[in-house]
């Protein structure tokens, strides 16, 4: 066997078994309110408080109004990231015009061009680790954070080699510059809400 037939049969095996996760989640009593996504073969629900949902509102809202109508723009839909068992469903995600839904129906990573995560308490380690080492692997362009709890933004791009190359770090009430960026739009974080 090949390495590439071995990556893609250990990438069909990673599909299956999320694929059978996620249809056990949707038969059991999720609360209302709680997102739930599996982050390196483990299962977690974070429920959604409305600092939380205030920023990706913001966030979503600029990309809808940068690139208006059409711009496809999702906060909690599932795309499986490259990695053991990574089906996440980020914050804010927008994916490239020509974004196309695979043979199962669901969105690829490869179209992601910008992944937005708003801290929670329970799953910061996942937003600030092993997901963004997903998101450099997949070569998201740009990987943003919001921080309730420190007030402040960083954002990842350049990746390259499984990282991201640059990062830049912004407090909550300063514009964050990304026109330099697939998303080419000044940000602005004066309204985000703290915890």
């Amino acid at each position: 066997m090949t390495v590439l037939e071995d990556r893609i049969t250990m990438a069909d095996a990673n599909t299956q078994r999320l694929d059978e996760w996620f249809e056990r989640l949707e038969h059991m009593p999720v609360p209302e309110g709680f997102r739930v996504e599996i982050v390196g073969g483990n299962v977690f629900m974070t429920p959604q408080r409305d600092t939380h949902w205030e920023i990706i509102f913001q966030i979503a809202l600029a990309l809808r109004h940068r690139f208006e109508k059409g711009v496809r723009v999702f906060s909690d839909v599932r795309i499986d990231f490259p990695g053991h068992e990574n089906g996440f469903c980020p914050d804010v995600v927008k994916l490239r015009e020509s974004a196309e839904k695979d043979d199962e129906g669901r969105w690829r990573h490869e179209d992601v061009e910008f992944v937005a995560e708003v801290i929670s308490q329970g799953t910061a380690a996942n937003d600030y680790g092993p997901k963004k080492t997903a998101y450099a692997v997949a070569e998201v362009p740009v990987y943003f954070i919001a921080d309730p709890y420190q007030g402040r933004c960083f954002v990842y791009t350049d990746p390259k080699d499984g990282h991201y190359v640059t990062s830049t770090r912004v407090d909550f009430g300063s514009d964050i510059d990304l026109t330099g960026t697939v998303i080419d739009l000044t940000l602005k974080t004066d309204d985000f809400p703290r915890d």
